[in-house]
């Protein structure tokens, strides 16, 4: 029990036992928040690495699609003849 004061002994100690409970909770409510600070870290690292796979397969992709067009795009009767004219 808290010292006689001009309050309510019976709210001193009230407020003792709180202000108590509140200290005894601290060290587990801070290791709870920083373990869902640290799960929230790790989800985002593995959520842009997904993404940052997923960009450079679509950027691989494209790069193919436009050496195929290349590829495709070059008129072979000119190429024909452009060899034609280096082994003459």
């Amino acid at each position: 029990m808290a010292l006689p004061t001009a309050v309510n002994s019976q709210i001193t100690d009230s407020v003792s036992q709180v202000n108590t409970k509140v200290l005894g909770d601290a060290p587990a409510v801070a290791t709870g928040n920083f373990m869902l600070a640290t799960s929230q870290a790790l989800s985002n690292a593995a959520h842009n690495a997904t993404t940052g796979q997923q960009n450079n397969s679509v950027t691989a992709q494209a790069a193919l699609v436009q050496g195929v067009n290349t590829m495709f795009g070059i008129d072979v009767a000119s190429a024909a003849e452009g060899t034609a004219k280096i082994y003459r």
